[in-house]
């Protein structure tokens, strides 16, 4: 591969993130540190049992006391319900139903922290006494939990009127060539296997502050998001209001991982009371919150199948998704599914594929994207589904993979579920996997971990996602009469390092330094129109029409100093704000242009993609079990990973790591446990496990790029990449080391906590 010549600025350059001092010296500005003149405290009463009939008692009494300035029910704000922003033609053609979910439960509650009433006061404390105080009847009525029992003929309907606790039925691919290849198959591989259910958990719990201008009739929104403009559009729905109603803001962010981007109850509640009561509104989470009102991820029951020839090619590939919906249908909860199944043949050749999402309706929390929103789900159970082909037809894990990849020659190639994938090289990442972990070597340390009674296993994971899905970014970049550069841009960071990376754009073309560039993003009054952050869409979407934006300003500026020098526009040069003609000492400063202009200068473009990138790689973990306790230790991890065009390594490095961190937390630690009753068992961080520092091995990590055909800049996102390629190599590597220390033939579902993976050592022996 060519060598580049990385410049001081500009795409590729490893620059450390401009961000990070003023959030590690404590000066970074949350939703939490914002506290207007005058505010009051807000706290939702929320539902103790999974399924059942409720009267609220004394919400008067309750709302005459001292401190309390207003208590809603949901008599209060009927007829306001969360929108279901995804809905999609199901198999037979027709549009799934949606279920309503009010901003409070009038007479029914579908989960364990349900919204019942709100109650707002002059602090936190005494809102939250007020809360414990008010009286909910409630009558307790069936629940059903699990996939398996909500699918049930005889199960408790968690919306009897829509008949069915089957949410939907989505398909991808054609069933008759599907069928049609499996009845010429020389063997069938088949898996079932359950993607477990995970909770976000960032370290900034939600929060939002409502103000409301009676002279103006706005509304202001303060709070975390992944976007602004998105969150101000769903809440114009919400309340039935104009978006020039409405002005976002949004502060620093600490994690969003999709569970942000959702418009939550607290949001419109907040706004209303702030109206009502003509004061500042805030709420702020607690942990405990979190685990029971913010959207979950994942949780998936699912079953995969592949036919073969007599040489082990795969003729079809049929799929079913059980995709659990919770009870209510999140703002994009059919979406994640439904994409994710389109993802479904992997980085394989396969000529006939069938795949189907049924979600389902359970009494509790609903699910939506979580980092990687349906593509980390596909490519685990296809990759795993890979090992045990490998098994199976005595080729092993790389040789199956090998003869069923599609080669460089088929690219560009369109799936059967419709995705174009355009470049890579897809065996050539896994050579280089395989090379860099050793795997030639693996026989013999094995056999050294088994003499210290050990188990040893090494597995991987080849993948491939979609992402930077087709659309735009628009980027306005404006030079003030001082001289100043400023971008501003409807992307939201949330800690992803946006203000480094496209300063570093705007710094090439300019010429001056990264620090001398200025980047808004979460201010809906200031920044037009945005599309914010998700899908890995930040910096593929949104850096071209940075840079064209930046192209368009500097031909601006030139032309007005080629006047002003009495030179050609060829002729100039830009550094360090001054425009310079080349090879002379004849020269002009920015402001002075500015000057000459009379007005700030400006440039504003927007650069749009018909197609998604297909980022892909390969990662491989090498584990080691203790038998006596089932503990599971991180002995390897190797990524080799294919980013198109890589636009800052530092920044991407840390992506991929903490995105294979989020994998590897799933695998082994993170489960989330309702009992019979709907109750949430891992409420808090005391039940519920994730992974520290000190269970990761060292990463080892680089890429192996080829450009992207899709993308103005060549550029493949990378925000949840390191997510989707992480589970499956995991989990092969727990497998093998199960199998061959122990002979554990049974299939192990995440997470393989030492609990599980001793009791299957038991089971084998």
């Amino acid at each position: 591969m060519n060598q580049m010549v990385t410049p001081k600025f500009g795409v590729g350059a490893p620059l450390r993130r401009k961000e990070d001092e003023p959030l590690i010296t404590g000066e970074g500005i949350y939703t939490g540190d914002y506290q207007p003149d005058g505010c009051l405290h807000g706290v939702v009463v929320r539902s103790a049992m999974a399924h059942a009939r409720i009267r609220v008692e004394n919400a008067a009494d309750i709302a005459a006391m001292d401190g309390v300035h207003l208590v809603f029910t949901g008599a209060d704000v009927d007829g306001h319900t969360l929108p279901t922003m995804a809905r999609l033609k199901q198999i037979d053609g027709t549009d799934h139903w949606l279920p309503p979910q009010p901003l409070l439960c009038t007479d029914e509650v579908r989960y364990v922290g349900d919204a019942i009433a709100f109650i707002v006061a002059d602090d936190v404390n005494t809102a939250r006494n007020a809360a414990e105080m008010l009286e909910v009847d409630y009558e307790p009525l069936d629940v059903v939990i699990s996939i398996e029992d909500a699918l049930a003929p005889d199960a408790v309907k968690v919306w009897p009127e829509h008949g069915s606790n089957l949410a939907f039925t989505f398909g991808h691919g054609s069933e008759a060539r599907t069928d049609e290849a499996f009845a010429n198959a020389h063997k069938t591989v088949s898996i079932e296997i359950v993607n477990n259910r995970i909770v976000a958990n960032y370290m900034e719990l939600r929060g939002c502050v409502a103000e409301f201008n009676a002279d103006s009739e706005r509304y202001k929104l303060t709070l975390g998001t992944q976007g602004g403009h998105g969150m101000r559009d769903v809440i114009c729905k919400v309340l039935g209001l104009e978006k020039d109603r409405i002005q976002v803001i949004t502060p620093e962010v600490g994690g969003g991982f999709g569970t942000k981007a959702f418009c939550y109850r607290e949001y419109p509640l907040l706004m209303i009371a702030a109206e009502r009561l003509r004061r500042p509104v805030r709420w702020t989470g607690e942990r405990m919150e979190h685990f029971v009102t913010d959207a979950h991820g994942r949780d998936n029951l699912s079953t995969a199948e592949l036919a073969l020839d007599e040489n082990a090619k795969i003729l079809g590939l049929r799929v079913l998704v059980k995709a659990a919906m919770g009870a209510y249908l999140s703002q994009f909860a059919p979406f994640i599914p439904w994409v994710g199944t389109a993802m479904s043949s992997g980085l394989y050749d396969i000529p006939a594929v069938f795949a189907k999402t049924e979600g389902v309706y359970m009494h509790n929390v609903p699910t939506d994207a979580f980092r990687g929103a349906g593509r980390p789900e596909a490519a685990y159970l296809i990759e795993r589904l890979m090992d045990k082909a490998g098994e199976e037809t005595g080729l092993g894990p790389i040789e199956i993979r090998k003869r069923n990849f599609i080669r460089a020659e088929q690219l560009p190639y369109t799936t059967q579920t419709g995705r174009m994938y355009d470049t890579g090289d897809y065996a050539g990442h896994l050579e280089k996997a395989l090379e860099v972990s050793d795997w030639a070597g693996f026989s013999s340390r094995q056999e050294d971990s088994a003499k210290a009674g050990k188990y040893r296993g090494i597995g991987l994971c080849s993948y491939i996602e979609a992402c930077a899905f087709p659309g735009g970014e628009e980027a306005t970049v404006e030079l003030s009469e001082e001289g100043n550069l400023t971008l501003l841009i409807g992307t939201q960071t949330n800690g992803q390092g946006h203000a480094t990376s496209y300063s570093q754009v705007v710094a090439e073309k300019f010429g001056v330094t990264i620090d001398d560039v200025e980047v808004i993003q979460g201010d809906t009054d200031r920044v037009e129109n945005g599309g914010g952050t998700g899908g890995s869409r930040s910096i593929p979407l949104g850096l071209p029409s940075v840079r064209d934006a930046s192209d368009a300003l500097v031909k601006k500026v030139k032309e007005l100093a080629a006047d002003r020098l009495e030179a050609g526009v060829e002729d100039l040069e830009l550094e360090s704000g001054i425009v310079r003609v080349v090879g002379t000492d004849q020269q002009v400063s920015l402001a002075e242009i500015v000057a000459t202009a009379g007005e700030t200068l400006s440039a504003r473009e927007e650069v749009r993609q018909n197609e998604a990138t297909y980022p892909n790689g390969t990662h491989v973990c090498e584990v080691e079990i203790d038998p006596e306790t089932g503990d599971v230790s991180l002995e390897n991890y190797v990524i080799i990973d294919d980013f198109g065009v890589t636009v800052n390594p530092l920044l991407l490095e840390g992506q991929v790591i903490g995105g294979a961190a989020n994998a590897v937390s799933q695998a082994l630690c993170e489960h989330t446990v309702y009992d019979e009753d709907g109750q949430l068992l891992t409420a808090s961080l005391l039940d519920y496990r994730l992974l520290r520092a000190a269970d990761l091995s060292d990463i080892h990590f680089e890429t192996r790029n080829v450009p992207s055909t899709t993308n103005a800049m060549g550029i493949k996102g990378a925000g949840e990449a390191g997510t989707i390629g992480g589970c499956a190599a995991v989990m092969n590597a727990v497998q093998m080391a199960l199998k061959d220390g122990a002979g554990v033939s049974e299939l192990l579902d995440m997470p393989a906590t030492p609990l599980r993976v001793w009791e299957a050592i038991q089971a084998a022996k």
